[in-house]
């Protein structure tokens, strides 16, 4: 049951101290204060939600790292030898391509030379040389199946569970389920690539509440300059001028409440600007990368030029969970930087070659900084695409090209840490990488999965919306436990 916000309550609230006469100042600054807002009363879940965990939870906290576009398994982490043998040959009369961009040329052979590393032997291609260097560290998914071949509803599927905007985001889903570890961050932050938010690939609906209690969408930080915006008052006042400012607020409020009862939007905003007061001293602490020992930023590539950004978000992202955020989400690109349908080699926008340098050894420089701090165990890094690309070349029949088309029908995606077993490849795809021939995995199943590692049963975690108990999985997925080094827990 949803709680009334009356004149009272808003007054004894309006009281507290400097913390929420800070939320007031930034409220009128906004001129949120008198909207004239309306929405349905929260549903109360009940025993499935924020009241406690439903099992003993491995993992505490998720950073999950988005590499949209379309990351090419057949390139990074999953070697076909026979692709080698077969390059330059038309495809088996027994599979009949589809190609999402209508042109299907030949075979092509991986275009990165891939070796075994590490103690694991795991396969790593020259793409990504630094995590081929965390390779014993690395639970690398080989067999996993996407719904649709278009980047939208794809991306939204990896980040929500849906293929169509609207629905919470997992890392809304975590701040509903689990609340927040810290008083004064978010739950769920956001950090965008620094050449903008991915706006190719539906932007805030990546990180929205959907039907949720606003207060669970996530919050994007500005990685060009100050991490929020308008953080801080514009002005300084002394009390007497803050106190007569108050008093206007009040007075708004008192107007506004008597008409209107209290609305989730209300409340979400009221939550939000109560925790942007507490937010201005935290953030620019939790941002301040300066604080670091140069050791640790030369291990994330700050002085290289090609990767600083990614290393700012990758270090940020490791501040930010030891200060409790439960979720960060890094970008990398702008949602469809690995789209490489004309040169997987290039150096350019879409071009596989250019974004693995700007993000190989950040990420790498994460896993082992985890590792070395012991958070590795309770921290679950994930790294994901919407779907991977074929193994014959994005050409006209007959031909060869550097380009691969989209392939949701497999593709790789890697998780680390939190309970997962390390060093290994789990599933398989067939000689050429066209289909899996040995446990597929659905995006259902991985969110089932991170979620059972972080003490959720995802077919409890639930919110009545529209008629029908919805959850992130929607009405499928089941765990993984070949995936886990932990222990089947009922």
């Amino acid at each position: 049951m949803s709680q009334s916000l009356d004149r009272r309550s808003f007054l004894g609230h309006a009281s507290t101290g400097v913390a929420w006469m800070a939320a007031c100042q930034l409220m009128l600054r906004d001129g949120n204060l008198s909207a004239q807002e309306t929405s349905q009363p929260s549903t109360s879940p009940g025993p499935t939600t924020a009241g406690g965990l439903h099992h003993p939870a491995v993992a505490t906290r998720v950073i999950h790292i988005f590499l949209g576009g379309g990351l090419s398994h057949l390139d990074s982490f999953d070697y076909k030898p026979e692709l080698e043998k077969f390059h330059d040959r038309d495809l088996p009369a027994t599979i009949e391509a589809a190609p999402f961009m209508g042109k299907a040329g030949k075979l092509h052979r991986p275009h990165f030379e891939f070796k075994q590393r590490g103690n694991s032997g795991l396969w790593v291609s020259e793409l990504f040389p630094f995590l081929a260097g965390q390779a014993d560290e690395l639970t690398v998914i080989r067999s996993m199946v996407a719904e649709t071949a278009n980047h939208i509803p794809g991306i939204f599927q990896a980040q929500t569970g849906f293929r169509q905007m609207g629905f919470p985001a997992m890392g809304a889903w975590l701040s509903f389920g689990l609340g927040n570890l810290s008083e004064n961050l978010p739950s769920f932050v956001v950090l965008p690539d620094a050449r903008g938010i991915p706006a190719d690939a539906g932007g805030s609906f990546n990180w929205s509440s959907g039907f949720l209690p606003a207060q669970h969408q996530g919050v994007p930080f500005n990685t060009n300059g100050p991490p929020i915006l308008d953080l801080q008052p514009a002005g300084k006042w002394n009390a007497e001028v803050q106190a007569d400012r108050l008093a206007v607020l009040q007075k708004l409020n008192q107007s506004h409440l008597a008409e209107h009862s209290q609305t989730d939007a209300l409340m979400a905003r009221i939550q939000s600007y109560q925790l942007a007061a507490k937010m201005q001293a935290e953030v620019p602490a939790a941002m301040d990368l300066s604080a670091e020992p140069e050791h640790v930023t030369r291990l994330y590539g700050l002085e290289r030029e090609e990767c600083r950004e990614m290393a700012k978000n990758c270090l940020a992202a490791r501040r930010l969970i030891e200060r409790g955020v439960r979720m960060v989400q890094i970008w990398s690109g702008d949602g469809v930087s690995w789209d490489s349908h004309d040169d997987v080699t290039g150096t350019g926008h879409r071009g596989h070659l250019g974004e693995a340098r700007r993000i190989d050894q950040p990420i790498a420089a994460l896993i082992q900084d985890l590792k070395q701090s012991g958070l590795l165990a309770s921290t679950l890094v994930m790294i994901t695409t919407e779907f991977g690309r074929t193994p014959y070349a994005q050409a006209d029949s007959g031909k060869l090209s550097r380009g691969r088309d989209h392939h949701p029908e497999a593709f790789t995606n890697i998780v680390v840490g939190g309970g997962f077993q390390p060093g290994v490849a789990y599933g398989e795809t067939d000689e050429i990488g066209y289909f899996p021939v040995q446990n597929p995995l659905t995006t259902y199943d991985l969110h089932a999965t991170i979620l059972h590692q972080l003490g959720i049963d995802h077919e409890r975690l639930t919110f009545y919306h529209n008629g029908i108990q919805r959850r992130l999985t929607n009405v499928h997925g089941h765990v993984a436990h070949g995936l886990l080094s932990t222990p089947h827990v009922q």
